[in-house]
């Protein structure tokens, strides 16, 4: 067997292939009872334990963990802000296509735009199971290839039915995109890491408005008759789409166990980092008391209720805001190019909110103060509607899309509060849904009747968001409760045992990878 020995000082000791093999084929064989869980044979474990098994044994240095982390920096993040960009615009070329030319209008328009939710809706379970068999990145970028065609295929037609089968096919093949990015992130970063690089690929979302408000801008002043402006947006972002999915073909990796960009060495040492977390990484088994305990875990129905709130004010405004926007008294190349600085102040809290997020290790804080501006924005477009304002009604459109950075989080706190490989596709799939729900419904709160003030959508808006921060305080309460709760059983264990604090932790190492849930590990602790 060939030996991997230490390369620099303070890198890697005592590492060998056949030590590693030796404990792999050991913890095929051995049964390890927890309080809650047996774990048989390899299959009941996480996919990591086939490189590093259950035991640590490569202890690697600061100064090479952080020189890791760069280099999946370098990869990661912005092939998964490349994705998030893409789907964000496609999802919201509709918005643009509304005020260049859309042959689309009325109730119709409404029923185009609930349509991409729909079959979000419908999908997203089969896709989260199918990608559990599957390599997850592999996966992902044939949907994004496939949702590519379906979006220049939008050019090709005009009529209502069309366009919403359209819609209903592209919604199927995005909802695999973030629970797919979320999973790899919790897969390759540690749980003080994982909301900044969330919020890396979740910055899309404002800046998709920035670059997609010059874009269509851009496009507005063609005055060709060859072919609708509207329909020219939905070849480039299509293009545009394809070309990305290709990359995600290429160079995204499905695992730290996968991963071609890293030596084998550095696949242990991506493993090695994360094993505390007790997050784990895939397994590709699906198991039925992962998912009982899913949807019997009261955080499961909190999380819910929060992206409900959150995704009814977005599918609203993600469809709507250009349209307000004009009903102040612009035109509509004003109003493509007034609707960006919106989508850079989005952009800079979800930033900030994600930076806050992991160095406070809070994750429903950043929620609450994301929301704040929001609820003032509706505020002021309820209050000024009839006051002639264009200036403070405007500046109310820029601070309301801040809501935006509490979906980030929600998506963070899903990665660092949820272990067992079933539980967590299963609670990212719940929250998937609720998300395509609520946008459902938010296309329908502004209705053609209301038009063009909306009042009745604005004060849902305001209701539903102030309501979102009592949810996200009680899930606050909550896990640190679990905690307090988890401190005191490992304390009395630890007794009854007569475990030392190098017992504990040895136990917490051989813990990581038995793809148990954080219900079932005594060692996982949840980030309020």
């Amino acid at each position: 067997m060939s030996s991997v020995t230490q390369r620099k000082p303070g890198n890697m000791t005592d590492i060998t292939d056949e030590k590693r093999s030796s404990t792999a084929s050991r913890d095929e064989k051995h049964v390890y009872e927890t309080d809650t869980v047996s774990v048989t044979d390899s299959s009941d474990g996480d996919e990591a334990l086939k490189l590093v098994g259950r035991e640590r044994v490569a202890q690697f240095s600061e100064e090479y963990n952080r020189k890791l982390r760069r280099k999946l920096d370098l990869v990661i993040p912005p092939i998964c802000a490349a994705v998030y960009f893409t789907q964000f615009l496609d999802k919201t070329s509709l918005n643009y296509a509304s005020i260049m030319g859309l042959p689309i209008t009325g109730q119709h328009y409404n029923l185009v735009s609930l349509a991409f939710y729909v079959g979000f809706l419908v999908w997203e379970f089969p896709t989260v199971y199918i990608s559990q068999k599957l390599r997850v990145a592999k996966y992902l970028g044939a949907n994004i290839v496939i949702w590519g065609i379906i979006l220049m295929l939008h050019a090709v037609t005009a009529s209502f039915g069309a366009f919403f089968a359209l819609r209903v096919l592209l919604g199927m093949c995005e909802s695999c995109v973030a629970p797919i990015l979320i999973l790899i992130i919790s897969m390759f970063y540690k749980k003080d890491e994982q909301a900044t690089r969330i919020s890396w690929f979740y910055v899309m979302n404002g800046l998709t408005q920035v670059f997609g408000g010059f874009v269509a801008y851009g496009i507005s002043f063609y005055e060709g008759h060859a072919i609708a402006p509207y329909k020219i947006i939905y070849l480039l972002l299509g293009g545009l789409a394809i070309v990305v999915g290709i990359c995600v073909l290429i160079w995204l990796p499905d695992s730290p166990i996968h991963a071609r960009m890293l030596t084998k060495e550095e696949r242990i040492a991506a493993l090695e980092r994360v094993r505390d977390d007790q997050g784990g990484t895939e397994n590709k088994k699906w198991k039925k008391d992962q998912i009982i305990e899913a949807l019997t875990d009261v955080r499961t129905w909190l999380i819910v209720l929060t992206t409900l709130t959150t995704s009814i004010p977005n599918g609203a405004l993600s469809n709507f805001s250009n349209i307000i926007i004009k009903s102040f008294g612009y035109t509509s190349k004003q109003t493509l190019i007034l609707s960006t600085p919106g989508g850079a102040i989005a952009s800079i809290t979800t930033l900030l909110c994600g930076w806050y997020s992991d160095k406070k290790n809070e994750r429903m804080l950043p929620i609450v103060f994301c929301l704040i501006p929001t609820i003032v924005g509706s505020a002021i477009l309820v209050g000024l509607n009839d006051s002639g304002q264009k200036g403070a009604l405007l500046f109310a459109t820029y601070i309301i899309g801040t809501f935006g950075s509490a979906l980030a989080a929600v998506y963070s706190y899903n990665a660092s509060n949820t272990s067992g490989h079933t539980k967590k596709n299963t609670i990212n799939a719940i929250t998937l849904v609720s998300f395509g729900l609520g946008n459902i419904i938010g296309t329908e709160i502004f209705q053609p009747k209301d038009a063009p003030s909306y009042i009745p959508g604005k004060i849902a808006i305001l209701v539903l968001l102030s309501a979102q921060i009592f949810i996200s305080l009680l899930l606050r309460w909550v896990n640190i409760r679990l905690n307090k709760k988890k401190q005191a059983h490992l304390a009395a264990e630890k007794e009854r045992r007569g475990w030392t604090d190098e017992d504990v932790q040895k136990e917490r190492e051989r813990h990581a990878f038995l793809d148990l849930t954080d219900k079932q590990n005594m060692f996982f602790v949840y980030t309020a």
